[in-house]
């Protein structure tokens, strides 16, 4: 990047380290923690509609409906998520070929499956084998966000489902007394005030959303554990020019602060957030605020 970068070996310790920070492929390290945001900035609200629906499923009259959402719940939850991350990642992106091979090659003669092989069509891969290599990139961070939204929303959906069990049935029953309907009732009432109980539960599972991101190294995303690996590992042919020892300690002592950092500043929001969702309410935390006023 720097004009003096030219000659490493007649660089000093100073210039020496500006010019290996500032190479391409530390260029890559710096963009995956945008990777990372990125990734929770959109994952999280999904695995919150996955949530969601999973919770409204499982509290359904319609029993068949009722089984579904309480079985997707009791699955993910009781299955190692490595195994789900590993799953899906394969699931979803046969299902995907399928789907567009069925579509777009009917008359195709062979069978898929081959033995272990998943073979279909030119046409239905994903992504395309001429496409540009951000789609390629772009393909693999959608599956790995549905991924995450799938495994995560199953733990949404439990705790969404016991927050608006813990909702005062008083309330609800008031509310018929008004004559509200049963959608008046679950928009006005029951989904405001399960936000309440919802969140101390939906703030332990943003903080372990935000530990399960080194994951995306195994759903082949570059992320910022793959690039602390490979540029704090000794140099090797890829790093002829500014070679090194083993300075894995030092990268992965960075991840720890930014981790660190990132989980203390999302503390700090969700107490401000709890603190304006119980100011008033019937809850422990409501009736702490109303001593500390008094």
């Amino acid at each position: 990047m720097f004009s003096f970068c030219t000659d490493p070996d007649t660089l000093g310790t100073f210039q020496w380290f500006a010019c290996y920070l500032t190479t391409g492929k530390h260029m890559g390290f710096y963009v995956s923690f945008g990777t990372v945001l990125l990734l929770l900035a959109i994952t999280a609200p999904t695995a919150l509609a996955f949530g969601f629906g999973g919770a409204m499923a499982a509290r359904s009259r319609i029993v068949p409906l009722s089984w579904f959402g309480k079985a997707y719940i009791a699955i993910v939850r009781g299955v190692p998520d490595i195994a789900f991350f590993l799953f899906f990642v394969i699931a979803l992106d046969q299902g995907f070929e399928w789907l567009r091979h069925q579509t777009l090659c009917p008359d195709w003669p062979d069978a898929i499956r081959q033995g272990n092989d998943f073979v279909v069509c030119s046409a239905a891969k994903l992504p395309l084998s001429n496409a540009p290599q951000w789609v390629h990139e772009a393909y693999g961070f959608m599956i790995a966000v549905l991924t995450f939204a799938i495994v995560f929303g199953a733990f949404a959906a439990n705790v969404l489902y016991g927050a608006m069990r813990a909702v005062p049935r008083g309330q609800l029953e008031t509310a018929e007394a008004y004559g509200m309907t049963r959608r008046q009732i679950f928009r006005r009432i029951l989904v405001p005030q399960m936000w309440v109980y919802a969140l101390p539960g939906l703030s332990n599972l943003w903080m372990v959303l935000i530990k399960a991101t080194p994951l995306l190294f195994l759903l082949g995303v570059e992320d910022i554990v793959y690039w602390a690996r490979e540029l704090g590992g000794t140099a090797n042919a890829r790093f002829t020019d500014y070679p090194h020892g083993d300075w894995r300690v030092w990268y992965f002592l960075a991840l720890l602060v930014f981790y660190l950092a990132f989980t203390r500043v999302s503390e700090v929001v969700l107490d401000r957030l709890m603190a304006r969702l119980t100011h008033g309410q019937a809850t422990t935390g409501g009736e702490a605020q109303r001593r500390a006023d008094a």
